[in-house]
């Protein structure tokens, strides 16, 4: 029995639901289909957005032949067979799958096909290709993101699926239910919709039948794509920004997602990194709430964790000591180097020892002369710092 979700693909430009930055009147993707041509091309989104679709209806629309292949379950010879026929036709359109995953024999073999038009590629992918995708297929290509389905998006869908269906009855509440939980995903949308007709009496569906079978909303997370990654930057942003509220958010995404390992070093990270010398306190507070989690595991992690990420949006912000480092490290990387001054390298008549001076310190050259007077830390107002400064100004002082 063929899916729901294969039986409602677009067959025309006009059916796709979504992506009007792209598709509608003086939009890039209806102008090439109007205009008869197509270039090669990567389309990345998140999973259920459309990307599948759109590669049909530019097939259908211009009426060029075409392949299907994964860059993960396809191997050379696939790609070879590919290539072949494109030979034999004059032109194909080959619709690859996860090509981020593409590895480097079979781009050694697109490339100079693709070069040439005989291959008209279009790579599908959840991950960002200017992260992801080898350069040399990059640079052939035009990259077009797809923009995540809106709720009004995935109910126009749905209403079109239900024509599908025959004899349903749906309450107009239940679409709207199955359209939050999908969260942009249409695919998921679509699958909940098609599970809910077969699965009640004479395919009446109530809000509460959706209840049944899926009450947990859907967010997109996976480990080695870059949702995971959107995830854990809007963790680490909103507790910089001190949002304690989508600090929180983020991190039950995680938590939901049973991904402790992620959560332990990303608040490590802050911990040093945003929070710094503002409340230094902090870093041995998120290594006891990282050991309390292994502990009692989940579900009980969540409280330890719940509370030191409060503490951590909380918190004053400080990234001077994170700036410092990152300079000193950048003067390393850039040869900014010089010679380790003599009275600093043992044994050294000419080392003054800070302890034998008032305040345990005492004036002498410790950077190499290439970098004298080079300044790494800037320090920054918050009460922990000033104090802190104070005191090493006092020190330098000999007051």
């Amino acid at each position: 029995m063929e899916l729901l979700a294969n039986k409602i693909r677009p067959n025309n430009i006009s059916e796709v639901i979504g992506q009007k930055h792209l598709i509608g009147e003086n939009k890039v993707l209806s102008n090439l289909i109007k205009n008869g041509k197509i270039f090669s091309m990567i389309l990345y989104g998140k999973p259920g957005i459309g990307k599948t679709s759109i590669a049909n209806v530019l097939i259908n629309e211009l009426n060029i032949r075409s392949k299907f292949l994964n860059a993960t379950t396809n191997n050379k010879a696939d790609f070879d067979i590919a290539i072949e026929e494109a030979k034999m036709y004059g032109e194909m359109i080959l619709v690859i799958d996860e090509i981020h995953r593409m590895n480097k024999d079979k781009q050694d073999i697109l490339l100079p096909h693709i070069e040439s038009g005989l291959i008209i590629l279009i790579g599908l992918t959840t991950s960002n290709p200017y992260h992801k995708i080898n350069p040399a297929i990059r640079s052939r290509c035009q990259i077009y993101e797809l923009k995540e389905l809106d709720k009004e998006d995935i109910l126009l869908g749905l209403n079109r699926a239900c024509s599908f269906l025959e004899n349903i009855i749906i309450e107009p509440k239940a679409l709207e239910y199955i359209a939050s939980l999908s969260s942009g995903d249409f695919r998921s949308a679509i699958n909940t919709l098609e599970v809910a007709y077969y699965s009640t009496k004479e395919h009446k569906i109530t809000i509460e039948d959706i209840k049944k079978i899926n009450n947990k909303p859907v967010f997109f997370h996976d480990k080695n794509e870059d949702g995971h990654y959107d995830v854990l930057s809007a963790f680490q942003k909103s507790i910089r920004g001190s949002d304690v509220d989508a600090a929180l958010h983020y991190l039950a995404r995680l938590i939901v997602a049973g991904d402790l390992d992620s959560i332990y070093r990303r608040m490590s990270v802050i911990a040093y990194e945003d929070i710094g010398l503002a409340n230094p306190a902090m870093g041995p507070k998120v290594m006891a709430a990282i050991e309390a989690s292994e502990l009692v595991g989940l579900p009980e992690a969540q409280i330890p964790l719940g509370v030191v990420v409060t503490e951590l949006a909380l918190s004053p912000k400080s990234n001077s000591a994170y700036l410092a480092i990152n300079e000193a490290v950048n003067d390393i990387n850039k040869g900014n180097i010089g010679r380790i001054p003599r009275h600093l390298i043992n044994p050294s008549s000419e080392y003054l020892y800070p302890h034998n001076y008032k305040n345990d310190y005492v004036k002498q050259e410790y950077l190499p002369e290439k970098l004298k007077n080079r300044k790494y830390y800037h320090r920054k107002n918050n009460k922990y710092e000033l104090n802190l400064n104070k005191l090493y100004d006092e020190m330098r002082s000999n007051k």
